[in-house]
């Protein structure tokens, strides 16, 4: 028979383990402890507004509206939109701490970084939608992908872009108000 003691014994480190290992399971955020201080980050964010236009016997895309904003490394926000080739007056602004490091961990958690960056095909039939972009400066290594929303395209968006598309559109939103 197995002496309580070594019972005991065995379950002490178990234990431990379960109380320091169900907090990181249980948690849905992104930690932001992947977030280093001596990093720089620049994130420059696009969203087209496209629409189909006929030329007679071509056809392309040209774009209704633009809206950029450029994230520096320390806060500060440029935000411009051009509406049908007219641009408007460049708005600036800051984010807050606690946003830009959210933004920064989602980006360096997820591996959004080493997404590759395929083109998404348009479907024949989409006459107007929405195309994204985003360049990321990390550290000096530029990355960028661009993608069109998910009803546009019969390609798998990641939800990892979704993600980060959606806490930019938010961030996009704030300023434009």
């Amino acid at each position: 028979m197995v002496k309580p003691i070594i019972i005991l014994g065995g379950a002490i480190p178990i234990i431990i383990a379960i109380l320091i290992v169900g907090p990181l399971v249980m948690s849905p955020e992104i930690p932001i402890i992947a977030v280093d201080p001596d990093d720089i980050v620049q994130i420059e964010f696009t969203k087209h507004e496209l629409m189909k236009v006929s030329f007679g016997v071509t056809e392309r895309f040209g774009s209704k509206q633009t809206e950029i904003i450029a994230i520096e490394n320390n806060g500060d926000i440029m935000y411009s939109i051009t509406k049908d080739g007219m641009p408007s007056p460049e708005k600036k602004s800051t984010i807050n701490q606690d946003t830009r490091i959210k933004l920064i961990a989602m980006i360096k958690e997820t591996g959004f970084l080493s997404i590759p960056s395929d083109s998404f095909s348009i479907r024949d039939d989409i006459n107007e939608f929405v195309k994204f972009g985003v360049k990321i400066t990390y550290n000096g290594q530029v990355s960028q992908l661009y993608w069109p929303n998910q009803n546009a395209t019969e390609q798998f968006i990641p939800p990892m872009i979704t993600m980060v598309e959606s806490e930019l559109e938010n961030i996009m939103n704030e300023i434009r108000e």
